[in-house]
């Protein structure tokens, strides 16, 4: 499985990572599922709804977050295909917290930020039996 997103859509991603550090920040990727290639065709970012104090490390939206976005991408003629956040000064590898919070064949693009600046960007699938993440391809289109 590849996923294809636009170099200005990667760079709003990271903005948006940037201007959230040290704390975790995130939303949700729009576009569409072939099956074989998931397309990102637009970024929507959501407020980080956790504890202050835990937000360096944390990341949750509320339900309501999840139904406007599923709303606001059928009008789009899009499907929510996924999610992306950033790691604070930590690997953009797939957490314990991530893994037990994630939902399977839904794209995670993580994004590892440090000291303010993003260094790695990497993309994971939940295995259907929610043992472990498996990680896919990016590539980023100009």
């Amino acid at each position: 499985m590849q996923v294809v997103i636009a170099k200005p859509l990667q760079q709003r991603i990271i903005q948006q990572m940037e201007q959230g550090y040290p704390n975790e920040s995130g939303g949700f990727l729009l576009g569409t599922n072939s099956g074989e290639e998931i397309v990102v065709l637009d970024v929507i970012a959501i407020t980080n709804v956790f504890a202050a104090e835990e937000q360096y490390h944390r990341y949750a939206m509320t339900p309501q977050d999840w139904m406007r976005l599923e709303d606001e991408a059928d009008e789009k003629g899009l499907t929510l295909v996924g999610y992306y956040h950033s790691h604070p000064d930590s690997p953009a590898v797939p957490s314990i917290y991530d893994r037990d919070h994630a939902l399977p064949n839904f794209t995670y693009i993580i994004t590892a930020v440090m000291s303010g600046k993003a260094a790695e960007m990497r993309v994971w699938r939940l295995r259907g039996d929610r043992t472990q993440f498996d990680e896919h391809s990016l590539s980023v289109q100009d």
